[in-house]
């Protein structure tokens, strides 16, 4: 059979499994079986199927991953992110668009300690959305702003969808993380004058209110007792790493811990929310290395039917500029997004799309940049996105999903304009990696 008959047949039956609500860790496994049986011996093939299963978890590259959700629950469980965001909300004065801008800010905050966007929007969500509603906030500034930064979680470390995807590249988790710092913080600046700007020509969107002046000294106190022992977590966690003192591993087990050193000298011993935050943390975890055991025997069999092989034979006789074929497997992710979440995505594309890249000559770390912001604009992609179904939980009532798409646009254009000038400047996904030690 040629290559590219294999190649349909295995990724239509993994659609239907899709399309009928099979869940994504049984459908890789189903399809693995299947090839297994047919293309690996059989019987033989199975143990062979077995070992992958083992292999592909037991790497030493993916033990963040838990580490980095942890984080994030205890920090959205033992409830400091709110007093970091009414600490930064003390700041602010009467910049335009001042609660949007808080939001956006917050979220970039809690994106360096949290690597999941839909902790990170259900918290900004519950936190900030009735206080703009009261302000007179219209939803495309008080929904909108929150979408777009919940999803900087996955952009900025520590990030687990960063890791996974390192890991599923074979490429260096480190610089991964490190890759997306600079393009993290360029979508946050976007997001940010937007806002202004949206704010200044439609004042009636986010509309000026008076507040109670707040005495510099207060803000410095409360700014020591609340922001800076979280820039210290954001040191163990990525500056560590980036100095060359602690490998990812390392920096994810300082950084929890450093978590629940912070728990303890703000709340004392939280026995509920520390126990809320493993139990979560094992479900989510369990849930990802499932889906991953599965996509990695997947990669190996294509690559053992030739369909790899033929796909990158296939891309680099195409009479197309490399960065033309990039941006084409860019639309195809984001037509995904439409449907799929970011993970099972990486799963089924990054085996058929890192051996292209590197047959094509690009960095697979600035690539990497790029399809994981891509991811990050599959979590708010209408119709399927899994951030938006999370904002629908803690928006008003009266709340409608065409509200919450029709917020969420603008955000997905300035991702659009951020992935563009990754594309025109690889410099800043690569700069940052060429430093570290």
């Amino acid at each position: 059979m040629e290559w590219w008959m294999t190649l349909i047949l295995i990724f239509a039956g993994l659609m239907v499994l899709f399309l009928i609500g099979v869940p994504v860790a049984f459908s890789f496994l189903f399809i693995n079986i299947i090839g297994v049986y047919l293309f690996w011996g059989g019987e033989a093939g199975f143990n062979q199927l077995i070992r992958s299963i083992y292999r592909s978890v037991s790497t030493f590259a993916l033990l963040p991953v838990p580490l980095f959700v942890l984080m994030g629950e205890i920090m959205f469980r033992s409830g400091i992110a709110p007093k970091m965001m009414d600490t930064l909300d003390k700041w602010l004065g009467k910049i335009p668009g001042r609660l949007s801008l808080l939001a956006i800010g917050g979220g970039s905050l809690f994106a360096t300690l949290s690597g999941s966007a839909m902790a990170g929007c259900a918290m900004l969500g519950s936190v900030l959305v009735p206080e703009m509603e009261k302000r007179g906030y219209k939803k495309t500034m008080s929904i909108g702003p929150i979408l777009g930064s919940g999803g900087l979680a996955i952009m900025i470390p520590p990030s687990a969808l960063g890791v996974l995807l390192a890991s599923l590249s074979r490429i260096s988790v480190g610089g991964m993380l490190v890759a997306i710092i600079i393009p993290g913080v360029v979508m946050a600046a976007l997001y940010a004058g937007y806002v202004i700007a949206r704010s200044l020509l439609q004042p009636e969107l986010a509309p000026p209110y008076d507040f109670e002046p707040v005495p510099f000294v207060e803000k410095v106190v409360l700014t020591c007792k609340y922001v800076l022992p979280l820039g210290g977590i954001i040191f163990l966690v990525i500056g560590l790493m980036f100095l060359g003192i602690a490998t990812p591993t390392e920096s994810a087990a300082l950084g929890a811990l450093g978590c629940f050193v912070l728990v303890f000298i703000y709340r004392g011993w939280d026995w509920k929310a520390i126990s809320g935050s493993i139990s979560s943390t094992l479900k989510i975890t369990v849930m990802m290395f499932m889906i991953m055991t599965g996509a990695m025997a997947f990669s190996q069999i294509l690559a053992f039917t030739g369909a790899s092989s033929g796909l990158v034979k296939m891309a680099s006789s195409l009479n197309l500029p490399p960065l033309m074929i990039v941006i084409f497997m860019q639309i195809v992710l984001l037509f995904m997004g439409t449907f799929m979440e970011p993970l099972t995505i990486m799963m089924v594309t990054l085996p058929v799309y890192m051996p292209i890249i590197k047959s094509l000559g690009y960095d697979p770390l600035w690539f990497g940049a790029i399809m994981l912001l891509n991811m990050e604009m599959a979590t708010t992609t209408p119709p399927f996105g899994l951030v938006l179904f999370v904002m629908k939980g803690v928006a008003p009532k009266d709340t409608t999903m065409g509200d919450i798409y029709k917020a969420g646009l603008p955000f997905l254009a300035c991702d659009a304009i951020a992935m563009g000038l990754i594309m025109a400047f690889p410099s800043l996904a690569l700069y940052l990696p060429s430093l570290m030690k």
